[in-house]
């Protein structure tokens, strides 16, 4: 813990996400509670919000991967976190003149952008943490940002409420503009990079990486569950919150609050634990503890038992996250970690696309308890390639599937 506190690139990625974080949530909250206001509350234009986030995650994410293991990780995150700042200012003049639909834009820019950025932050900490230390990394890392979970949404709420979508939107450009300077403290990446091959040839690179490894092919199946699962049910989180319980819009605050205190203790506790456990068994009651709190929390009618269910739910999820994210960063090759990456997500990216643009279309025609019972059963169908995935096995090929310069495992 001492060594990851006193290595420099390591601080200086995880303030740059705790600040990036922090404006997420405050977009998110201003957004959400602006067309929720603008459009009386219309379940359709809520579930476009996800719909913009994640579309381009799911078309962007294949080229984003392939880039970041050609550019310069460092240089892509602090251009990223600058066309976030210009997109914002755009964003501020328009919306002066009444066109509230721009808001859109912004979830669209923002998410278009972080698939250049993310990748390249997973390279430098990969480049720059050694194996021993990344599940502690992670665990810290996920533990700040769960902070973020409970004071985001409390923060967003207040800007909105006390000072409305013009100052929400002049934050987060403070906010983007503070996390590139930070960036600019990075150290200087060296490392070479091959120009001799095309981008085609170095995305396909990664779908045979990935092929060649049934582990993460089953991986990708879990994924591709648990964002069809997870699609259904978040643009419709605020309905719990109106629907079931009865109370104002923005008491969806304690909820998510509920959810960042289940993440930080969640992810304390896996730190601590999660290297004596069985990792595939974790994951499966992981799994298993999801699908029952989702279950529990569309059914009761009271607040602090949405609230506790929640924050079970949500100590399942750091253990997953930590397990998979482990995995994923320590067990493969550098040299082809974008496009690893860059493969896997677009499944679960795609599914949530599916799945948030079929939420509020299916919630009109039946209403919200059947969407959150499909939901359920596909996370329980997400256990069955989950139990087929091999955490201690030497499986991921050495070479990058295609070749490629490396050492399979790093440190």
């Amino acid at each position: 813990m001492s060594t990851l506190l006193r290595n420099r690139a390591f601080l200086i990625i995880t303030g740059s996400d705790l600040l990036q974080n922090l404006a997420i949530w405050i977009r998110n909250m201003a957004i959400l509670y602006y067309i929720m206001d603008q459009t009386q509350g219309n379940p359709v234009a809520i579930s476009l919000i996800t719909v913009l986030e994640y579309a381009p995650i799911f078309v962007f994410s294949i080229i984003g991967g392939a880039l970041a293991d050609r550019w310069n990780p460092k240089r892509t995150m602090i251009i990223g976190d600058v066309l976030s700042a210009l997109s914002i200012v755009m964003i501020i003049a328009i919306l002066s003149s009444g066109y509230w639909q721009i808001l859109y834009a912004a979830t669209l820019v923002s998410s278009i952008v972080s698939q250049f950025s993310q990748p390249s932050s997973v390279k430098i900490v990969r480049r720059n943490v050694k194996r021993e230390h990344v599940q502690s990394a992670i665990a810290i890392t996920q533990s700040a940002n769960s902070l973020f979970l409970i004071l985001g949404p409390v923060v967003g709420t207040f800007i909105y409420t006390a000072m409305g979508i013009q100052t929400s939107m002049l934050v987060l450009l403070i906010l983007f503009i503070a996390s590139a300077v930070l960036l600019t403290f990075l150290p200087k990446d060296v490392t070479k990079r091959e120009t001799g091959t095309s981008l085609l040839s170095e995305i396909k690179e990664g779908w045979q990486y990935v092929s060649q490894s049934r582990s993460l092919k089953m991986l990708g199946l879990v994924f591709a569950c648990v964002g069809l699962s997870a699609g259904l049910i978040n643009p419709l989180a605020i309905f719990l919150v109106t629907e079931r319980l009865g109370l104002e819009q923005t008491a969806l605050q304690y909820l998510s609050g509920a959810s960042g205190l289940g993440l930080l203790i969640g992810g304390a506790i896996a730190a601590t634990v999660s290297s004596k456990l069985n990792q595939t068994k974790t994951l499966i009651v992981g799994l298993l503890c999801l699908a029952v709190t989702m279950m529990g929390e569309v059914i009761s009618s009271w607040l602090w038992l949405t609230m506790g269910l929640t924050f079970l739910s949500s100590i399942s999820l750091a253990f997953i996250n930590i397990i998979i994210s482990s995995y994923m960063v320590s067990r493969i090759d550098e040299h082809v970690i974008g496009r690893v990456n860059g493969t896997i997500t677009p499944l679960f990216m795609g599914t949530m696309l599916i799945g948030s643009s079929l939420a509020g279309v299916i919630m009109n025609h039946t209403s919200l308890l059947i969407v959150y019972v499909i939901s359920m059963t596909i996370m329980l169908l997400s256990m069955i390639p989950g139990l087929r995935v091999r955490f201690n096995d030497d499986e991921i090929p050495a070479d990058g599937g295609n070749g490629a310069k490396g050492e399979g495992v790093l440190y």
